[in-house]
Order: structure tokens, then sequence, then C-alpha cells
């Protein structure tokens, strides 16, 4: 009750009552919310008073926020560039507690697992905070290790907000004219399973180790190794990385990193998480992105935090294969048969107006320079005109277009020249040969070898056995039943023909006495 109280005094303060009635559509409501101002003060934009009213509320409704930012396709440009700017820095919680959870996660004292622990974390953030450390293995070497610690008690506290966030979602639906394309209680659940995800540390240090697997031939990207010994849903524990925050560029200008190279190395390292193996980092803004100053892996990217990971599927490769040969090729009319053909738009969408308006967006940013095009706003505006045809943007790929923007703001902060487009284009190109091209075919054909190597030998046999197989017991009973009823039928048919025929030749005998008794 007192934090629904404290949500509706953080309303009002910041005046948000009044971007509901504007959306209700009626003015005497917007009147009366200026009128009864409470000290409030209307001349902030709209989304700076949205991004401080989820600053004042914590850290799950800044969360909530920043997932928000990512749903381009549904937010105004103004609120999610605002929503894009909060930051989740909180303060950390008492090590006595992280160490209360660690002891109870391991059911070890903190002295029996390490053999130093730093008490003041390094980094703390809404979710969980992290510990250096330093723990003996199995073999009895020391090793430099982080500790990942979630925060005490998480799971009612951030169940009793979405249950408020439910709630004003409903409200949203419910009085704002725009509120049900801009889907409130669905982007509420979305988030609802983020945060879930995000809670199971294990899931976490899963997602680390897939991605190290996919990583280690790229030879561009470290991962920490998780020490699986010491993993459980409320701690984790990996290897240390020490790097420099990548968005000190000119401490690594300092120490001799190609800044350029590592711009492109980071283009190169996103296309191959997307396209060659549809598992991604989906949270790679520069707080989770480290650069290494060892001798051995110099320059090398360093990636942090795996609570959000996004996947795509086979089905989800080849329909961006398509659409970015068709955009390479500007077929629009191909680009806008594809969104009617997978089901992202309603199937009575006229194909040419939603041709003319991809065109619209996509033709101006093809006639700039290389240079200046960008794949994450050229996303970004197509998002924005598929809402006048109520596209339904899937989830995986509102993910992969908001990862795209961290990555080429990152690359144009390293290297403002970059080229993202020809750095990324013959990567695209050799990638969208190997999904519609014969490579592809083969590739299948060798997955499938197996199943068939199987199943040929056996095919006599199988189409024997279905041949000489009995007929179902429904089905033997259905045909007697239908037997009986045909023996029924021919009974009374051969009745009526009898006594059909036995009228006829009593009529002819009954006519020819009659004649025989007229001649007389």
């Amino acid at each position: 009750m007192l934090r629904g109280a404290f949500i509706l005094w953080v309303v009002l303060r910041y005046g948000l009552d009044e971007l509901v009635w504007t959306g209700f559509g009626k003015s005497w409501l917007l009147t009366l919310a200026r009128v009864v101002r409470l000290g409030r003060k209307f001349s902030a934009p709209r989304g700076q008073r949205i991004r401080l009213a989820l600053e004042c509320l914590g850290p799950i409704f800044v969360k909530f926020g920043q997932v928000l930012s990512t749903r381009r396709d549904l937010l105004p440009l103004d609120i999610a560039d605002e929503l894009a700017k909060l930051q989740d820095q909180v303060p950390p919680f008492p090590s006595d507690e992280a160490r209360g959870v660690i002891e109870r996660s391991f059911r070890k004292s903190l002295e029996d697992i390490f053999v130093s622990f730093e008490r003041d974390p390094v980094a703390s953030a809404s979710i969980a905070q992290v510990h250096f450390a330093v723990l003996k293995d199995r073999k009895g070497r020391l090793r430099d290790v982080a500790v990942k610690v979630l925060r005490p008690n998480m799971l009612p506290v951030i169940d009793k907000d979405l249950r408020l966030l439910r709630m004003l979602a409903a409200w949203v639906e419910a009085l704002s004219s725009d509120g049900k394309r801009l889907k409130p209680r669905e982007v509420v659940a979305e988030f609802d399973k983020h945060l879930h995800d995000e809670l199971d540390l294990v899931r976490e240090a899963a997602s680390a180790a897939q991605l190290r697997r996919n990583m280690a031939d790229l030879g561009l990207v470290l991962v920490p190794e998780m020490c699986w010994d010491y993993c459980a849903p409320e701690v984790i524990v990996m290897e240390r990385m020490c790097g420099v925050p990548i968005s000190q560029v000119q401490r690594l200008r300092t120490a001799g990193v190609d800044v350029a190279k590592l711009a492109r190395d980071g283009v190169t390292i996103f296309f191959t998480q997307v396209f060659r193996d549809g598992f991604f980092h989906a949270d790679m803004h520069p707080g989770n992105i480290q650069v290494s100053l060892e001798p051995q892996t110099f320059g090398h990217y360093i990636a942090l935090d795996f609570g959000i990971m996004g996947t795509l599927t086979e089905v989800d490769k080849e329909y961006l294969a398509h659409n970015f040969t068709a955009f390479f090729r500007r077929d629009y009319k191909r680009v806008a048969q594809l969104h009617i053909e997978s089901g992202w738009v309603p199937p009575q969408t006229r194909v040419d107006e939603l041709e003319a308006a991809i065109r619209a967006v996509c033709e101006p940013v093809f006639d700039r320079p290389l240079k200046e095009i960008s794949l994450g706003v050229l996303l970004m505006r197509l998002f924005q005109v598929s809402r006048r045809f109520h596209v339904e943007i899937q989830p995986q790929f509102v993910l992969l277009q908001k990862t795209l923007l961290n990555v080429e703001g990152l690359g144009r902060q390293l290297d403002p020249d970059l080229d993202l487009w020809s750095t990324a284009k013959p990567f695209l190109e050799r990638w969208m040969v190997q999904q519609v091209g014969p490579e592809k075919l083969w590739d299948e054909l060798r997955c499938e070898a197996p199943r068939w190597a199987a199943l040929l030998p056996r095919l006599p046999r199988l189409l024997c056995e279905f041949l000489q197989r009995p007929e179902p017991i429904g089905y033997t009973r259905d045909l007697q039943a239908l037997l009986a009823e045909q023996k029924k039928t021919n009974h009374i048919l051969h009745a009526l023909l009898y006594g059909f025929i036995g009228f006829v030749i009593g009529v002819a005998l009954a006519l020819a006495r009659l004649g025989s008794v007229w001649v007389w």
C-alpha cells in the first residue's frame, strides 16, 4: 500500500498524469492537471520526466526503463532516446550480506572457499554486485576470480513491483487512446521474463560458457571461464578478467591499441555471433566491454555480464538472409512481400503501400556516402514506419536491433570514420551465399545424411510391415457395421424389385384373361 502511494506521488510530482490525460484525449482533464500543479513543473520534455521518475522509483523501474528503451518499434523516438540514458549504478549492499548469500549457497564458510576475498565490491548494479577473490582450484593452483552475488531478497521485491507494473499497464491500455498499440501489458510480460532470467545466475553462467566456445576460434574476444564447482542460482564464480573499459579511448590509444582495428573487430564479432552462431551478447553497452592489454591477448575484446543473450533460429536467419538480399538489390517489393509472408503484417495489407513506405525509408540512406550509412538507424526507422502497418516485431529482432545500435555507437566512438556498411557487407554477402546457396544445401544434406543412412536399409522391411499390418479394430468394427447396413438395404431393394415384378406379371395375366373374355 505504501509502495503504491509512493508511486502515485512520483507520478504526480513529475507530471506523468498529464501524459495519460493527453493520451486519453480529454482536454478538461489536462486543464485540471495543469491547474492542480502541486509545485510541479511541466517545462521539461516528457521523455526526461519519465526517465527521472523511473530513477526515483528505484532499480527495478530503472531496469524496466532500460528494457522499454529497446522497443523503438513501440515508443516515440524522444522517449526511447531519453530512456536509453538510464544507468542502473546503485549503492552496493553490505559485504556481510554478500558473505551470507555465498555461505548459504555453498554450505561452507567463506574462508573454506576462498584464499582471500575483497569485502568492497568492484561493481554494483540493480540485480547483483561483483567482488574479487582468490580461489584454490582442484589441482591446488591459486586463481584470481570474480564473484557475482545476487542481491538478497530480490524476488519478493521484484514480484511486488511487477504486480504494480501490470496494474499501471492495464490503466494505460484502458485510458490512453494509443494504449492498445503500445501493448503495455505485453511489454511488462516481456520484462518479467528477462528479469526472472537474470535472477538465475546459473543460466547466465551457461550462456557465458556457450559464448566462450563459440568465440574460441575467432581470436578477437575473451569470455571468462566459469568455475562450475562454485556456481549456484545466487552466486557464480568466474575467471577474473583484467582490461581497460572500452569507453576510455584515450587510455587505449596511449597504450598503443589500434583503435580503428578495434572498431572493425567489434563489427566482426557482432556479425559472427548473430549470423554464424545465432547466439549473441545482447547487452553490449560500454560498461560490459573491456579491452585486454596483456601481451598474449593485446587488443582483444573482453565481454562481461551475460544476463541478456539473443538467439536466432534457422528460420530467423533465413528470413534475414532474404531481407538483406532484397535490401542490397533495392527490391522493396520483395521486402514487403516477405513481411506479409512471414505474418509480420496483416494478410490484407496492400503490398504496394508497404513497398512505398519502405522505399521512403531506404532510398535516402542508400544515396548517402557509405561511411555515413547507419544500419542501426535504418532498422530503427523501419520499425517506426512499421507501426502504421501494425507490424508485429518479433522480440529476437528487437534485441538484434538494440545490440546493433550499441555496436555501431561503440564503433563510431572508437573510430568516427568507421564505414560499418563496407565492413559488414563482405561478411553478410558470404553469409547469404551460405544461407541460400549451394553451401547451405550441401550442409543440410550432410546433416540429414546420418538419418537417411539409418533409414534406407530398413525401408523394404518397413514397407512390408505396412502392407501386412492388420486393420485397426475400430476400422474393422465400422466396416462390419457398414456391411450389415448394406445387406439390409439389399434385402429391402430385392423385396421391392420382386414385388414390382410380381405386380407387373399379375397385371399382364389379368389383361390376357380380359382379352379372351372379350373375344368370346
